[in-house]
């Protein structure tokens, strides 16, 4: 009996092939912008987050000064804080963190989803080339971590960010603080301090990242000659900086760090949250798009098999009169419905990634992009055919239930 079904099912999808092209064409369309819509979401994600962490790390630990008067607390025997008062101008608080070195073994043995620490010490200068003097930020680091964490050598628009460990008096500057210093490679130019410390850098290398704030306004020393501005010693450090596997961890581990360090511990999350607010933004939008697609083209499904139920109302009832049960006549339209699902889940597919293709080779040259961003995520195409082949059977089994309740009788003399 189930060969004859299918059989049945089959003459019914060829012998209308006009809205059977109809149906397979709504979830073709459908699965297709599916994987579109969620392949370039996904790369606008991605693209973000390459942009956002070239220079932003996961975690940061940093000397958080408001706090200072937690160094005045003193636990009494009764289980009470005792806090001594004093007034804020005669405290000598710390600034930065005198043991980078030990905050960093701490973050080694307390860290076991780390893929690379560095430390790094920022401070405001004075960039001065002859008469032009400009105001901008200057970090010095370590040269090996500081590319491991943030592939900084991928972005040296002019040298080598190698040669930063070479000298002691390099410098690497961003392409539009040197632009607007009108100074090039192995030039020299002095740098001050606010405490009126001065020194003068050779030109090692020009960075270009696209990101204004870095490429406008900073510039890049070793530590060492960072901490030698500063008078300070060999450990100090103003931020102690760390990657791990999963960036979207960075909250749960910042919390458990807390404990560890008596120093700030604050995830890129907490940092910078429109990061990830916008990404969850483009997230449902994708998925709102893409289901409101899928449901759309469920609903001409779900028309079309509706209609094929009403023109075949006398056939059914044939097929009953004959002995066919409700049960049978259910499996012939809702297999219908099945085929339309997976013959134009198969085709969406392939236009879904022809179309991301097609779209991936399209000129964008814009923050450092030549295409516009696409991500092939194998996931994004199991998801569509599931859900479109989902939205099939759905939109399928009303008008399949409706077959298998029709009374042979009642048609037969009507």
């Amino acid at each position: 009996m189930k060969s004859t079904n299918y059989t049945i099912a089959l003459t019914h999808l060829t012998s209308r092939l006009k809205q059977t092209v109809v149906a397979v064409l709504s979830v073709t369309f459908g699965i297709s912008m599916y994987i579109f819509m969620n392949n370039f979401m996904s790369g606008v994600n991605s693209t973000q987050n390459d942009l956002a962490f070239s220079t932003l790390a996961n975690i940061r630990i940093y000397n958080d000064l408001p706090e200072y008067n937690r160094d005045f607390e003193q636990l009494t025997e009764n289980g009470t804080y005792l806090v001594n008062v004093r007034n804020p101008r005669s405290i000598q608080y710390t600034e930065g963190i005198k043991n980078a070195d030990e905050v960093v073994h701490q973050l080694k043995v307390n860290t076991p989803e780390k893929i690379g620490i560095t430390t790094q010490v920022n401070l405001n200068v004075f960039y001065r080339n002859g008469a032009l003097k400009i105001n901008g930020l200057l970090s010095g680091v370590d040269v090996a971590n500081e590319d491991e964490l943030f592939k900084v050598s991928e972005h040296m628009y002019a040298g080598k960010w190698g040669d930063l460990a070479q000298r002691n008096n390099g410098i690497i500057l961003g392409i539009g603080l040197a632009e607007r210093l009108a100074i090039g490679l192995n030039e020299y130019i002095t740098i001050s301090t606010a405490d009126n410390r001065t020194k003068t850098y050779k030109v090692v290398g020009l960075l270009k990242t696209t990101i204004a704030s870095v490429d406008n306004g900073k510039a890049f020393v070793q530590i060492n000659s960072a901490r030698d501005l500063l008078s300070e010693n060999r450990s100090y450090a103003t931020d102690v900086l760390m990657n791990i596997r999963d960036f979207n961890q960075a909250m749960e581990v910042s919390e458990r760090l807390q404990g560890v360090t008596k120093y700030q511990v604050e995830s890129w999350q907490e940092a910078n949250g429109q990061l990830e607010a916008g990404k969850v933004l483009r997230d449902i939008l994708a998925i709102a798009v893409s289901l409101t697609i899928l449901l759309v083209a469920g609903f001409g499904i779900y028309n079309i098999m509706n209609m094929t139920v009403n023109e075949k109302i006398r056939e059914i009832a044939i097929l009953k009169a004959m002995g066919y049960e409700g049960k049978d006549v259910m499996e012939i339209f809702l297999f219908q419905s099945i085929a339309v699902g997976i013959l134009g889940g198969l085709v969406g597919i392939l236009i879904g990634y022809f179309v991301s293709v097609i779209i991936s080779h399209i000129p964008f040259e814009i923050a450092g992009l030549e295409y516009l961003p696409i991500d092939f995520k194998p996931s994004f195409y199991l998801q569509s055919f599931f859900f479109g082949l989902l939205t099939t059977i759905i939109a399928g089994y009303l008008p399949a239930k409706k077959a298998s309740g029709v009374d042979p009788v009642e048609i037969i003399r009507s």
